[in-house]
């Protein structure tokens, strides 16, 4: 398979043909071109504010690690009267921007760890 271009790509198919004497075959390739479909991230604009976004005050780091948890906090375990029921798995990965929102708080724990040289251990 080759490809011709970004939006693009050629697929080759071959196929046996006779020849007119009929005692020989030829191979011919016939060439498709498929369309590729674009993906469109309605989110991307928020995953790079998010990416880019800078912490240069320690009010607004302090604030960014209280409010993102370490923990997912979705994940339990139903019990009545001392009997497992069910377990709810930790769903936070089902959100589209948790890589986003995990980098952030990482940052700010960076910020104030490195710039700031404060104790980040009760953030932990």
């Amino acid at each position: 398979m080759s490809v011709k271009s970004n939006t693009a790509k050629s697929i080759i198919v071959s196929s046996w043909i006779n020849n007119l004497d009929h005692n020989k075959h030829n191979k011919k390739f016939i060439q498709f071109t498929v369309p590729q479909v674009k993906k469109i991230d309605i989110l991307l604009p928020l995953r790079n504010w998010l990416n880019n976004l800078e912490i240069h005050d320690p009010s607004f780091a302090h604030k960014l690690c209280k409010l993102i948890p370490t923990q997912c906090p979705f994940a339990r375990t139903v019990k009545i009267f001392n009997i497992k029921l069910f377990t709810i798995p930790p769903l936070c990965k089902l959100n589209p921007l948790y890589d986003e929102v995990i980098g952030l708080r990482f940052r700010a724990l960076c910020y104030l760890a490195d710039q700031c040289g404060e104790d980040i251990s009760s953030y932990c």
